[in-house]
């Protein structure tokens, strides 16, 4: 079944799509198919870590790795979910929406569901199967893609629209106070927003943000260590208390409004952890506004070393590095053609990310996979990513 409404690079591939509807119909009823089908993308952030919730500037990509929720809508206000990678599924009314406390990765769905009818929008029960290559726990942020894409398929069961910045308030919204995890606005924002080609500079206090086009020779590869992380039960949620406790003892609103010297002055004004954690979000802010700035005058050799000053600030001053990360970063390095390499997302495990030349990646996959396999004895994920576009509905055709 043909889908039409979708840019070149095809959210959801052909293949994808006879298995999502392989699902629908095993789930739902034998021969039914859905109606249409809502894909979002996975991030890669290339600089900027941390600093979402701290007022100031990321540099993520959209990839071309998404989450697809195929979907029918129903005459009544049930909803009954099919994951086959989560190898199980979830039925809840739009009525009292609550939390699940056994399936978790449900309450995205459930949170945006709740978020929506506190928008206003009268939504519709629906029939979706949830399915994808966006890796869960990986750190190119499963959860955000999640969101889109099932609260964009709710809009679309229902007749409804919002506009995308607007919706991917809404899902930051539904993580913070429904899934309960502090995250900022980056995530939900690259994907609904993302750009073919382009890294978006996210000003996270305004909102405002510029597409950079990424130069022809800047290839990123995604370094998945394989090690999974649990956002939830991480430390996130104490580093963001800490840079809040931070902000207070500066006098700032947030830490976006710090500077260096400041951060420096107050040894004696805040426990040594807290200013460390200080000093790296300051000093990630400036290093995220000076990559956009070499990346538009295609300095990559430049990008690659404020990717490298970045890690050592996440590892040291941030500590939300952890032995794999390093040892990825490190094999990375050690491999032809990197031009830098950092951790990528919340950090305690999951992935990093590296700037390779276009003419090495083929070398640099392998290369860093054997290396980083020989430091951990775990064996990795590396792929290259291209700069993709957000969020978006195919529709089968009526003559398919």
């Amino acid at each position: 079944m043909a889908l039409r409404d979708l840019p070149p690079n095809e959210a959801c591939s052909p293949d994808e799509l006879a298995r999502l509807q392989s699902a629908f119909s095993r789930a739902f009823a034998e021969g039914l198919n859905a109606e249409f089908v809502a894909s979002a993308p996975g991030r890669v952030n290339l600089i900027g870590e941390h600093t979402d919730y701290n007022g100031g500037f990321v540099f993520p990509i959209a990839i071309d790795r998404y989450v697809h929720a195929a979907a029918r809508p129903r005459s009544d206000r049930l909803v009954r979910v099919a994951a086959p990678d989560q190898g199980e599924g979830s039925e809840f009314s739009l009525d009292g929406l609550e939390r699940d406390p056994v399936k978790r990765w449900v309450n995205y769905v459930r949170g945006v569901a709740l978020e929506l009818t506190k928008a206003g929008h009268r939504l519709r029960g629906i029939d979706v199967a949830i399915g994808g290559d966006v890796p869960v726990g990986a750190g190119v942020s499963s959860s955000a893609a999640i969101e889109l894409a099932a609260a964009q398929a709710f809009l679309t069961a229902a007749g409804a629209f919002m506009p995308l910045p607007d919706l991917a308030l809404l899902c930051q919204r539904a993580e913070n106070h429904f899934v309960g995890v502090g995250c900022g606005i980056m995530d939900q924002y690259i994907s609904a927003l993302g750009r073919r080609s382009s890294a978006m500079l996210l000003d996270c206090e305004s909102l405002q943000y510029e597409m950079v086009p990424l130069p022809e020779g800047a290839v990123f590869v995604v370094c998945d260590t394989c090690k999974a992380r649990e956002l939830g039960d991480s430390a996130y949620n104490e580093r963001r208390a800490q840079c809040e406790a931070g902000a207070a003892r500066l006098g700032v609103p947030n830490l976006r409004h710090a500077t260096i010297e400041r951060v420096n002055a107050a040894a004696t004004e805040m426990e040594e952890v807290v200013r460390r954690r200080c000093r790296h979000v300051v000093t990630e802010i400036d290093r995220t506004l000076r990559a956009a700035e070499v990346l538009k005058a295609a300095d990559l050799a430049a990008f690659g070393r404020l990717m490298d000053e970045s890690h050592a600030s996440l590892r040291d001053d941030y500590e939300v590095s952890c032995a794999e990360l390093d040892a990825m970063v490190e094999a990375a390095h050690a491999a032809p053609g990197c031009l830098g390499a950092r951790l990528t997302g919340a950090g305690f495990g999951g992935c990093a990310v590296a700037l390779v030349e276009r003419a090495q990646v083929t070398e640099f996959i392998p290369h860093t996979a054997e290396r980083y396999a020989a430091i951990t004895g775990r064996e990795p994920s590396l792929y290259a990513v291209r700069a993709s576009d957000g969020v978006r509905i195919g529709r089968p055709r009526r003559d398919a």
